[in-house]
């Protein structure tokens, strides 16, 4: 379905894959949830249930070839650029078949090839590489830009300052995208910053910056596109709050006391899969029966996943001394 309409800005076939994007993240983060549960993934597993709009619309807004590096609550990014679940689910897994060969896990994801650098543990750690790596864009003569996410804690990091200053001051092409889910860990982003609305913290780079409904894909997607364009035509940095909210806690073992479930209920009501799903049908860019054989094929693409990641090698011992200097 090719129907283009002029209020929406988006054709059916950009609508429906959206669509499917985001439910393929929502039914990854369940199944992952599912086998942590069981003792069959380990370490720290942060998701991403909720947020999904975001980082389906940043990619649809950027080019294949832009660079990516973002926080540790990273598996629907890999998978909002098309990266195999079967990859993605194998590396939580901790096997040898991983996007990292097992050794990164949930947070340590990368995929040079399509040009995703993790995957970042440290809070806010990532935005100096961020910075550089733009840097070596710009160096180079390279037209991508380099997207950088995080949460609205690492705006309370030094590396947020070091790092945007340094963009700014070199205009590179960067474009910080901050995802605003309401709770650094347990503690309400009011809480914890003197200055809530975090793109206004931009200004003290002079870098334009906006605050968006981040649980809206399409606007997400047009503002990350206009806000590369920008940075990629030598606007210099450019800084977007993408406001949302994470149905399940910070991690796994989140037992969410900072919040109540009257809260969280209230929350879920602006679902952003259950929202686009309605537009997209009164827009009549896809139908009841395009959606659902989307969903079929999504569980018979996790349950695939789910079995090659249950089936493939453990990384051979070796492997530990693999793809690192060692200095003697």
């Amino acid at each position: 379905m090719e129907k283009d309409t002029g209020r929406l800005n988006v054709t059916g076939a950009e609508a429906l894959d959206w669509f499917r994007k985001m439910s393929l993240i929502r039914r990854f983060e369940e199944r992952a949830e599912e086998a942590y549960g069981q003792g069959r993934i380990g370490g720290f597993l942060h998701l991403y249930i909720g947020e999904e709009a975001i980082a389906v619309g940043v990619m649809a807004g950027l080019a294949p070839d832009d660079d990516v590096i973002t926080h540790y609550r990273d598996h629907g990014y890999f998978l909002a650029r098309g990266i195999d679940p079967k990859r993605v689910m194998a590396e939580l897994y901790g096997k040898s078949t991983g996007l990292s060969k097992g050794k990164g896990g949930s947070m340590h994801m990368v995929d040079v090839a399509h040009h995703l650098w993790g995957g970042y543990a440290i809070v806010g750690g990532h935005i100096p590489l961020a910075t550089g790596l733009a840097l070596a864009n710009q160096y180079r003569k390279r037209p991508n830009v380099v997207a950088c996410i995080f949460g609205e804690g690492a705006t309370n990091i030094g590396t947020f300052y070091a790092g945007l200053n340094m963009a700014a001051v070199w205009k590179v092409p960067l474009v910080a995208i901050i995802e605003n889910n309401r709770y650094g860990m347990g503690t309400a982003v009011e809480r914890a910053s003197a200055v809530p609305d975090a793109y206004k913290k931009a200004c003290a780079f002079d870098i334009p910056a906006v605050q968006i409904d981040g649980n809206d894909v399409l606007t997400v997607r047009d503002t990350v596109r206009d806000m590369a364009g920008k940075a990629r035509a030598g606007g210099g940095p450019q800084l977007i709050e993408a406001m949302t909210y994470r149905f399940r806690g910070h991690s796994m073992g989140d037992p969410q006391r900072y919040r109540t479930k009257e809260e969280v209920e209230k929350a879920k009501a602006g679902d952003p899969i259950a929202r686009w799903r309605r537009t997209i049908l009164s827009a009549g860019l896809a139908t009841e029966h395009d959606m659902n054989r989307v969903a079929d094929d999504i569980e018979a693409e996790l349950e695939a996943a789910v079995r090659f990641a249950e089936e493939s090698p453990v990384p051979d011992p070796r492997e530990l001394c693999a793809d690192v200097t060692i200095m003697e």
